[in-house]
């Protein structure tokens, strides 16, 4: 820029100094008019039109200069900002040229290798790529010149005196005007972290896949089991029924009491393998529902029949509200007598002083709702987010006054859900649980 500005001086001083001779020569001519000249008039008067034209030539050099001293300005600042990004960008980035020699470097590319942006130009990116990596890089820098693509892989980087990293090398090529590569611009990326999630979450995918399978197993285990335990726990129970029906030869006062505990704990262990086979079936998602119409009114009067014996010899009041302007339910009644049944024989047995209630209603969206409430021991408000899990009881001791598995609420959650509801608890300590359950008065819609 400053010999442009020399030239344009030095292109001005010439142009003052044939002016001032063309004016001298104007001037003798004047002067002298009767003498001879041996320039004339007309040749004047060229002269004097190609020194305007030298004098806006002049002009048109000096808004060029101005322009291109602007232009200057811009390169200059284009050039600070290029260098301000490419130094202190994020990212790694070099600058090669086609074999892989680095001429530019930034900050973050030489903090990855270990040493000094001064140390690593000139030095062949290959040099830090791992041993066992080399040759197979190496073919690949040399296939890059035949492809206009953005290249991109991964490589074990081995930075000077340091521990060997997982990095992501992106390539893309600089031509010329005709084509030719010139230079070979890098994006150098610490993937190290990325790569120990990815090989953190292969792991947790293959522990989740062996944990499934295991549950798989558990749950084929459990039916078998029940099947095989139901079967002699059918006879059991039958044929101390038998013994407790006949007349003939009638047993003893104290047979029979022991016959009744054969039979009431036969029940009892039939239920709970009921229970595990439910649950097992539940699990691997073998249970099916069966949708039929039935009345909802019937179906919870029978249920109330069936345990008006039960809260008798508690003493405790039995109430049912049903407020319901259609009868009419279609879902499977079996699986919602078992989750009433259910929550009705928990309401009963925890509950000493009172009494159990049942009501019906319905809501909006064509949805029905029935509750079983009790004013027994109820359960903690920290408890009750817990009490549909599997196995789970408020009271974990093995003295626990009240027997059972801890399935019979997960048990109902689930077939509920399946039956597209839900059920829903509120319970305070020592005054009583209620619990709702919500479904769709038909489960196909």
């Amino acid at each position: 820029m400053k010999e442009a500005m020399d030239n344009l001086d030095e292109f001005g001083r010439k142009l003052n100094i044939v002016r001032d001779r063309a004016a001298k020569l104007q001037n003798q001519h004047g002067q002298s008019p009767s003498q001879p000249q041996p320039i004339t008039s007309q040749a004047l008067a060229e002269l004097e039109t190609a020194l305007e034209e030298l004098r806006v030539a002049e002009e048109e050099m000096r808004v060029q200069n101005d322009q291109l001293a602007i232009a200057n300005i811009q390169i200059k600042a284009e050039n600070r900002r290029y260098h301000d990004l490419f130094e202190f960008a994020p990212d790694g980035y070099l600058v090669t040229d086609c074999v892989g020699l680095i001429r530019e470097i930034n900050y973050a590319a030489a903090k990855l290798l270990n040493t000094s942006q001064t140390y690593l130009t000139g030095k062949p990116i290959a040099n830090y790529i791992q041993l066992d990596q080399r040759q197979a890089f190496r073919a690949r820098l040399n296939q890059l010149h035949h492809t206009d693509k953005l290249t991109e892989w991964e490589v074990k980087i081995s930075p000077r005196l340091a521990a060997t990293i997982d990095a992501s090398l992106t390539v893309s090529i600089i031509r010329d005007n005709q084509g030719r590569p010139t230079s070979l611009r890098w994006q150098m990326r610490d993937i190290t972290a990325r790569k120990k999630a990815e090989e953190t979450l292969r792991e947790v995918q293959l522990h989740n896949l062996q944990l499934q399978e295991n549950a798989r197993l558990k749950s084929h285990f459990l039916a078998i089991m029940s099947h095989e335990l139901r079967t002699p726990m059918n006879a059991i129970v039958g044929f101390s029924q038998l013994l407790l029906r006949q007349q003939n030869s009638p047993l003893a006062e104290n047979q029979q009491n022991m016959v009744k505990r054969i039979f009431s704990n036969g029940k009892h262990l039939l239920k709970l393998i009921e229970d595990i086979l439910q649950a097992a079936k539940i699990e691997a998602n073998s249970l099916e529902l069966i949708p039929q119409k039935f009345n909802l009114v019937e179906l919870i009067n029978e249920i109330k029949a069936e345990y008006d014996s039960l809260v008798k010899q508690k003493n405790l009041d039995f109430d049912v509200h049903l407020d319901l302007a259609n009868l009419i339910a279609i879902n499977d009644s079996d699986r919602l007598r078992q989750v009433l049944v259910n929550l009705l024989s928990n309401a009963i047995k925890f509950t000493d002083v009172g009494g159990v209630k049942i009501k019906a209603w319905e809501l909006p969206l064509d949805q029905i709702a029935i509750s079983i409430s009790d004013t027994g021991i109820g359960v903690a408000e920290e408890n009750t987010k817990d009490i549909f899990r599997e196995f789970h009881q408020v009271n974990q001791t093995i003295t626990r006054q009240h027997g059972g598995t801890g399935l019979g609420l997960a048990i109902s959650d689930r077939l509920i859900k399946l039956m597209g509801g839900k059920i829903e608890v509120e319970s305070k300590l020592n005054q009583g649980s209620t619990f709702t359950i919500i479904l769709p008065r038909s489960v196909n819609q």
